[in-house]
């Protein structure tokens, strides 16, 4: 359903002049890079799937771009943004450019990672450019924070795309391997080239769907598990009896919840499944 006209979205000319009229210089201290081509933003929406029915949060909307193709799609959406410049600006772009859609826009003035609570309905889903250096945490933060978000598609750097979506035996699972998988079934869903952004990046970035799902059944807390992830991918080198042992309280007690959790002690952290973690940090409990 698309309720504004096709030239609303921002191209490489309308990117460039608002930053200019707001006096924005994209900042590498919070990985801001625009995205510059409508098509590109257009295909992260259908890639979203994101419904008429959906209220979509997205994180760091920066001059809009994403913001308007979403809006064209979703019912809601509600934007965290931290930069103070862009915060004070994007209602305007919104209403400027969507002016009908204006109503069904929130803006929160807030770094995503101290947000506990969004204005209106309950947030369906997530979608967002998120920056390097945030990436993993602030999408853990806000899938946990808001259950209610059941698909999310984030476009990273593909380095962190590829460590999200990975699978037990790859070489770059771990730690957000793992946590993500805690949460819901995650999957590459593409990659985006350099020359979309502004200015463009010298990596390239990948889109990473996640489909919300229960968490393993199990009596441990999600912290007793994360806490075992942690600590076996703090030495991924060692197997689980050494790199456990700090965390068990010795060696020994680490081969024994291994044992009870019929995982191998000789076995290491990047083979196991989220549900094996939680089995450990359940033997532990």
């Amino acid at each position: 359903m698309s309720t504004t006209e096709p030239d609303a979205l921002l191209g490489p000319a309308d990117i460039r002049e608002l930053a200019a009229a707001l006096g924005v210089r994209p900042t590498k201290q919070r990985g801001q890079n625009f995205v510059i081509d409508a098509n590109t933003v257009r295909r992260i929406v259908r890639t979203a799937e994101v419904r008429p029915d959906d209220v979509v949060v997205e994180v760091g909307p920066g001059l809009g771009s994403l913001t308007l193709a979403l809006l064209e799609a979703a019912d809601r959406v509600v934007a965290v943004e931290i930069d103070d410049t862009l915060a004070a600006a994007l209602p305007a772009t919104i209403t400027a450019r969507a002016p009908e859609r204006a109503t069904r826009f929130s803006l929160v003035h807030s770094d995503a990672m101290d947000v506990q609570e969004l204005p209106g309905p309950p947030p369906t889903a997530l979608v967002a450019n998120l920056p390097y250096n945030v990436a993993v945490p602030v999408l853990l933060h806000m899938l946990d924070r808001f259950p209610t978000i059941e698909r999310t598609l984030v476009m990273v750097q593909a380095e962190v795309a590829d460590r999200l979506a990975a699978r037990p035996g790859n070489k770059v699972y771990g730690v957000p391997s793992v946590k993500a998988n805690w949460y819901a079934e995650v999957k590459r869903a593409g990659a985006i080239g350099r020359n979309v952004f502004w200015p463009a990046p010298n990596v390239d970035s990948g889109l990473v769907s996640l489909v919300r799902r229960d968490p393993p059944r199990t009596t441990a807390s999600k912290r007793e598990v994360f806490a075992v992830v942690d600590a076996a991918f703090a030495q991924r080198r060692k197997t689980l009896r050494a790199a456990l042992a700090g965390w068990a309280g010795s060696p020994a007690a680490a081969e024994a919840a291994l044992l009870a959790a019929g995982v191998s002690p000789q076995a290491r952290g990047e083979s196991l499944t989220v549900e094996e973690f939680a089995r450990i940090a359940e033997a532990r409990a």
